[in-house]
This record gives structure tokens, sequence and C-alpha cells, in this order.
């Protein structure tokens, strides 16, 4: 069986950063990165699953919502993917900044956070995905668009 991609990257480099996993045409995966993968230091579900509820609200009412194809957590617990079309990566790299900083200051209510939206809506928790953010942002705020490579 061919390996998919995500499996070819040496995830022993990978560090907490963002990085273009793959473009398939007109459609860029990012991989936000927010843990190094394989050293037990994963996100816990709840905030998995908190991030995922607020970070893919806001890019969808963002100026690209219309180009935002995906933005959901990895298997393995250690980021999210954000699938866009026709990205521009100065632009994709501006917003997941200012997300985050709206995300580490948002003291609403959980978008979806209801037995009728959400298949697991008593596991969210704004507080623990403001300070998860809060702490990412710290990561990643020297990120540019000219920075999304993995290391060879």
């Amino acid at each position: 069986m061919k390996k998919i991609a995500s499996f070819t990257v040496d995830h022993r480099k990978i560090k907490p950063w963002v990085y273009i996993s793959r473009i398939d045409g007109d459609i860029t995966t990012y991989d936000v990165r927010m843990r190094k993968p394989n050293t037990g230091d994963v996100l816990s579900n709840s905030v998995l699953h908190s991030m995922e509820h607020l970070f893919a609200t806001m890019v969808r009412n963002s100026e690209m919502a219309d180009r935002v194809i995906y933005f959901g957590p990895m298997g393995c617990q250690t980021g999210f993917y954000l699938l866009i079309r026709d990205a521009d990566n100065a632009e994709v790299v501006s917003i997941i900044k200012r997300i985050l900083r709206d995300i580490s200051v948002y003291d609403g209510e959980m978008p979806g956070a209801s037995e009728i939206e959400c298949g697991n809506y008593r596991n969210l928790d704004v507080g623990a995905a403001a300070k998860e953010a809060a702490s990412y942002l710290k990561e990643i705020e020297a990120l540019t668009e000219n920075d999304l490579r993995y290391e060879e």
C-alpha cells in the first residue's frame, strides 16, 4: 500500500510550529503542530475539542471563510490540520495568529456547546482553550510565510 504524505515526514524533527503538509491542486493542508510528537506530551481531548470548536468557528467567520475546507484535530493529539483553497501563505499565517490571539482572550460561550449541536458537548472548556492558544501563540510568534517547510 502507498504511504500517505503525513507518514513520510520524520516526526522526530517536528516541533511546535505551522507547516505546509501538502498541496493538492488548489488546496493547501497546513499542519498546525502544537506539541512535539512522541514525547508523551499530548493535547487532552478536552483541549483538542475546545480548540476545534473555537478555531473552526472563527476561521469559518474570517475573511477567508469561503476558502476554508476543514479544520480538525490530528489523531495523535499533537495538533490540527487546516485545509484552505487558493491559500495565500502570508494571509493564512496572519489569520492563524489572529485567531489564536482571539481565542486566548475569549470569554464568551463555547460555540456548538449543546446536545443538539455536538456529540460530546460536555467535554468543552473555554478557559483551557484560551490558555492553550496563548501558550501556542508564544511558540509561533516569529512564524512567517517563509517558515512553513518541514526541516530536512
